[in-house]
């Protein structure tokens, strides 16, 4: 049932990219209310109208893709067209007065094409060159979430209502999947001991990391699972033990996952990832897997007591040793303190959170637009005669 008020919501992120914080939190948004999720445009050929490719992945979800024609292409949301086409494709849904949700600054420009009832940022990201944007974007915004404590620490002086919105974790997806599942026909083939990360593969991984710790140890594997996205392939380590597995749909996550032996999060140590809170690390615990990460400070301030952490390619391979030769007591140990960090969040907790804030603000905004009456204006005059008297 559709009680909520509708959702339009701009992502740099597809959809049907690796499913992570905008489809965890918007497919439960819309179990009451319709979620309209547009894209950054893709290319057409020449010739071609300008036109919406549209898809319904999950009820009640309608992903909104930009179809524009070559020649005059504009990457992300800068196209001149976006502006009638937002107008004339909500209008034909019947989509009025919806919240406007935005996971990106560049789409600033757009959100009043869809007259919104109220604005909302999630800050998933440190998104570098969107600076002037972003403070655009924070002046017409009634609502941010930041999406880690270190992003909230860079944005809560910058806006009145910034609220810290940690990505979170669907345990039984992994703690089940990975009790339940049939691992991977493909990397069942792979020797053990087997070392895994899942995730975007881009400028945000430390691929040194991955390069010294494969020609240190050329009997461990190294199994990495995600797209290659905004990076050159040509500069990735390649080695008969580093297993490139490409996109894998979020549902088969934990067929990889329980034939690993470490989970890795070797993230590069740079401006990309200095906010960074990557969810991986909850969905690793999830699994009851020892963990080896480089000292990202979200993961060091929390989860520093249970992941092993390593900067250095030297410190990595140390770390890697020391995860793989737990003892019992030490897994034991490692797993109860896992259990207790995930058992204190989930996506449905963050989702009922968002919702309090929504129906919060969005109460306020009607009441502030509210028209007063007559004879209300009357009386808050006589009282504040009073009080002067």
């Amino acid at each position: 049932m559709n009680t909520g008020q509708a959702l339009v919501v701009f992502s740099h992120l597809r959809w049907n990219c690796v499913y992570q914080r905008p489809q965890q939190i918007l497919s439960r948004l819309a179990r009451n209310r319709r979620v309209f999720f547009i894209e950054e445009p893709k290319e057409e050929s020449s010739g071609i109208e300008a036109r919406w490719d549209l898809s319904s992945p999950v009820s009640n979800v309608t992903v909104m893709v930009p179809r524009l024609p070559a020649g005059k292409f504009v990457p992300g949301f800068g196209h001149p067209k976006l502006k009638r086409m937002i107008r004339t494709g909500l209008a034909a849904a019947g989509c009025t007065k919806p919240i406007v949700w935005t996971d990106t600054p560049s789409a600033v420009r757009l959100l009043e094409e869809a007259k919104p009832a109220m604005t909302v940022y999630d800050c998933m990201d440190a998104l570098h060159g969107l600076r002037e944007q972003e403070e655009q974007l924070l002046h017409v915004a009634d609502l941010v979430f930041a999406g880690g404590p270190s992003l909230f620490r860079a944005k809560r002086g910058r806006h009145p209502e910034v609220h810290c919105v940690p990505s979170s974790v669907d345990v039984a997806h992994f703690r089940e999947g990975v009790r339940t599942q049939e691992e991977d026909a493909v990397q069942a083939k792979i020797p053990y001991p087997r070392f895994g990360y899942f995730g975007v593969i881009d400028e945000r991984m430390e691929v040194d990391l991955i390069r010294g710790l494969a020609a240190a140890r050329p009997d461990w594997q190294i199994v990495l699972v995600g797209p290659v996205v905004k990076i050159d392939p040509g500069i990735l380590p390649q080695a008969d033990n580093i297993h490139y597995m490409g996109q894998q749909d979020y549902h088969r996550l934990p067929s990889f996952v329980k034939g690993w032996n470490v989970c890795l999060m070797p993230c590069a140590m740079n401006e990309a990832t200095k906010l960074l809170s990557p969810v991986q690390v909850l969905e690793y615990m999830a699994a009851g897997k020892p963990i080896v990460s480089t000292p990202i400070r979200d993961v060091v301030e929390p989860y520093g007591h249970v992941v092993h952490l390593a900067d250095s390619p030297e410190e990595f391979l140390r770390a890697c040793k020391s995860a793989l030769a737990d003892s019992y007591a030490q897994e034991s140990i490692r797993i109860l303190d896992g259990n207790q960090i995930v058992a204190n969040t989930s996506w449905d907790q963050t989702v009922s959170f968002l919702e309090a804030h929504l129906h919060r603000k969005l109460k306020e905004k009607q009441e502030v637009a509210m028209p007063q009456r007559p004879e209300a204006a009357v009386l808050t005059s006589s009282v504040a005669g009073l009080s002067a008297a």
